[in-house]
């Protein structure tokens, strides 16, 4: 384990929250990655049926695990998680996919962007052009990018990535509504329209081929699910997101 950083981590509240379904053969290595740099890990097992939860049993002594009966998707499964580290005492979870595509490596960018930005939502950027990204996966980042930017009047580079630091605090017990992928989205958006900031943060990602590649993001349903909620958030931020701001900042100026 990386001492400092362990430290840094406990100091500043701040845990890693790792939904899975599914992902037991990539579980360890994640797992192992992760527990390199600090102790603070929550685990939610999202109703997986291979043999996840025989992996987190071998983890139950160093890990905090959640876990229910039946899949209900990503979205819900950051709650969970965001519930069981408020209960710990954490003010920040730090997001990771539990299927390998992120470095642990990395977490220490997080930490240091929320040292020097308190408060801010800071969001693991991912480049959008490498070596066996998903091309599906370019196009519908750069579609939810352009309607961040129209819902929220702020830009992102990188509004799908699952690897971000939550500040718990500010979000006072915020969580999605919506329970599948769409779910990151729609807290990026709801953020913003607390004008909590949003600090970019470049990241690796790890694509293996695609015979190798465990995935359960359903290119036609998801996508249809981001487009229909985009759709709505058009309408609330002209009727509510916007304004809102607004208020915010003059509320600010004013006090």
């Amino acid at each position: 384990m990386t001492p400092l950083l362990d430290n840094e981590m406990k100091r500043r509240e701040i845990c890693v929250v790792i939904p899975t379904y599914n992902n037991g053969q990539f579980l360890p290595s994640v797992l192992d990655d992760v527990l390199r740099y600090t102790s603070q890990v929550v685990v939610v097992n999202d109703g997986s049926t291979d043999h996840t939860s025989a992996v987190l049993e071998r983890y139950r002594a160093q890990v905090e695990v959640v876990s229910y009966p039946q899949n209900r998707g990503k979205g819900f499964a950051l709650g969970r998680g965001f519930d069981r580290a408020e209960a710990l005492g954490y003010a920040h979870a730090i997001s990771m996919d539990a299927d390998g595509q992120h470095f642990a490596d990395d977490l220490p960018q997080l930490v240091e962007a929320a040292k020097a930005h308190p408060g801010a939502m800071i969001v693991g950027s991912r480049a959008l052009r490498q070596e066996n990204m998903p091309q599906q996966n370019t196009f519908a980042n750069k579609f939810s990018n352009f309607w961040f930017t129209v819902q929220t009047g702020t830009k992102l580079p990188d509004t799908q990535t699952g690897f971000r630091l939550y500040p718990l605090a500010e979000m006072k017990g915020m969580r999605a509504l919506t329970s599948r992928y769409e779910a990151e989205l729609e807290l990026l958006v709801r953020l913003a329209w607390r004008n909590v900031p949003q600090i970019p943060v470049p990241i690796r990602v790890r694509y293996p081929p695609a015979g190798e590649r465990v995935s359960h993001f359903r290119p036609c349903a998801d996508f249809l699910r981001i487009s229909a909620l985009n759709t709505v958030f058009v309408f609330v931020a002209i009727i509510y997101g916007h304004p809102s701001r607004l208020i915010r900042r003059l509320r600010r100026l004013a006090g």
